[in-house]
């Protein structure tokens, strides 16, 4: 397996191929085999209550899981196309100010099992979870089903 790109690589891809990251001010704390953490500031998240919209949560923590799943098939070898499927966010507080997504992407068994299913059928899914914080507290909790499709 090859290495994750550095955060600033992995902060620059998203930006360029999810401009909505870029809009929202998320950025890359860390990045590699056992964890993706992205942050985002209030001020372009906020809702009219002065706390960070719900869509927000929901599109920092999807992408968190993403990145994960995203570098780590590419440190694998393998290129594929990677969609969410479904998704569940659980709010647990009001985020005031600004947050922290970490995903700790799958165990070392779960991705081998995923990788294996790529190659062998094309096709693979994955149930990723991750974790909003802000201020030092859980604010959302994510788990999301991607699906892998073999490409070229």
């Amino acid at each position: 397996m090859r290495a994750f790109p550095a955060p600033a690589e992995v902060e620059a891809y998203l930006h360029r191929h999810i401009p909505l990251s870029a809009g929202m001010g998320v950025r890359v704390v860390s990045a590699d085999a056992g964890a993706v953490v992205l942050a985002a500031p209030l001020e372009p998240n906020i809702n009219h209550r002065s706390t960070v919209f719900g869509g927000s949560v929901s599109a920092v923590t999807i992408l968190a899981a993403w990145a994960w799943l995203h570098f780590s098939l590419r440190s694998a070898g393998q290129t594929s196309r990677l969609v969410i499927q479904r998704n569940t966010v659980e709010y647990l507080a009001p985020v005031v100010g600004a947050f922290e997504v970490r995903c700790p992407g799958l165990p070392p068994a779960q991705l081998e099992r995923f990788l294996r299913m790529l190659e062998r059928h094309g096709k693979a899914r994955a149930v990723v979870t991750a974790e909003l914080t802000c201020v030092g507290k859980k604010a959302a909790s994510f788990r999301g089903e991607y699906v892998a499709v073999r490409s070229g």
